[in-house]
């Protein structure tokens, strides 16, 4: 009998979810919204012209607008690769060279998870903050460097973001790439994305101490964003010119072909603070603990 190989040879990419965007009307409202502040009225003019250049990207699907051939040490050196995905990378790669180097200090990352600080709706710093303060002056202590990465900023900065992951890994792992390349969308305004910046500084560490508050049996919202966006550091693909940016098809074919799935952060340290008033706290810690060893992290033991 003969082999079917018409899977391998064109895999399947399957249609049929929103396949159309925003009507001109709902655009235009969308856009608007943003400067519903009367003080705006008196430009409204000016502000017409600019969602008309913008409905224009929109349409278009302008995602990445700057962008330059890929060069040398890409599959595909004549690929228009994002500009500023190219920044991105540079800049995790010098930040990986620091973290190999003999001559590195030891450097901890703090992630504080809480959503609260004094610029937020409850107008207080939070409990995960002290702790993250306390972790801060122990290293110094132990002449470590340490480097407090937090996520309360994202409630209290304007438009700062951490987009959500769009999910690329479960289409096919190789078109996750690493860095995420689903970010910055200038078309769609998904811009200011906090996370070019964090895998430069994930990069950059030797280990990371989690502080997390229990939200409604799980970890905190702004660090299930940081989470998941972080997908790409296991497995994910550093070279987008392999799938010519998002490519459905070529990306599975890559990965029925064989994939490897490099861990990107693998081998650093880890250790967390998990803490609630009710209920939740054991949960959470497990999923923090069973997240990081899947990354090829390392449990420091102080973990409690």
């Amino acid at each position: 009998m003969k082999k079917d190989t018409s899977i391998v040879d064109a895999p399947l990419v399957r249609k049929g979810q929103m396949q159309h965007g925003l009507s001109r009307l709902a655009y235009r409202e969308r856009f608007m919204t943003r400067y519903a502040d009367p003080t705006f009225r008196a430009e409204d003019d000016a502000l017409q012209r600019l969602e008309r250049i913008a409905w224009q990207a929109y349409s278009e699907g302008r995602k990445s607008p700057e962008t330059e051939p890929a060069g040398r040490g890409y599959a595909d050196p004549d690929y228009a690769l994002s500009a500023e995905w190219r920044a991105a990378r540079q800049r995790i790669e010098a930040a990986q060279a620091r973290q190999c180097s003999k001559e590195a200090p030891s450097r901890v990352l703090i992630v504080n998870a809480s959503p609260r600080n004094d610029y937020t709706c409850p107008g207080e710093m939070s409990k995960s903050f002290r702790l993250a303060q306390i972790c801060q002056a122990e290293l110094a202590a132990a002449t470590i460097e340490s480097d407090l990465l937090d996520l309360s900023r994202l409630g209290a900065e304007p438009d700062l973001h951490i987009h959500p992951c769009k999910g690329c890994v479960s289409t096919a792992m190789p078109l996750c790439h690493w860095p995420c390349s689903c970010y910055p969308n200038h078309s769609l305004g998904q811009v200011n994305d906090w996370m070019a910046e964090i895998y430069e500084r994930f990069a950059a560490c030797h280990g990371a101490i989690f502080i997390t508050p229990v939200h409604w049996y799980q970890v905190t919202s702004p660090l299930k964003l940081m989470m998941d966006r972080l997908v790409c550091a296991d497995g994910g693909n550093p070279d987008p010119t392999t799938t010519h940016g998002k490519h459905a098809d070529e990306a599975k074919a890559l990965e029925i072909a064989g994939w490897d799935f490099p861990k990107h952060l693998a081998g650093r340290t880890y250790g967390m603070v998990v803490h609630g008033d009710v209920a939740g706290i054991e949960g959470t810690r497990r999923a923090l603990a069973d997240w990081l060893d899947w990354m090829g992290w390392i449990d420091d033991e102080l973990t409690v």
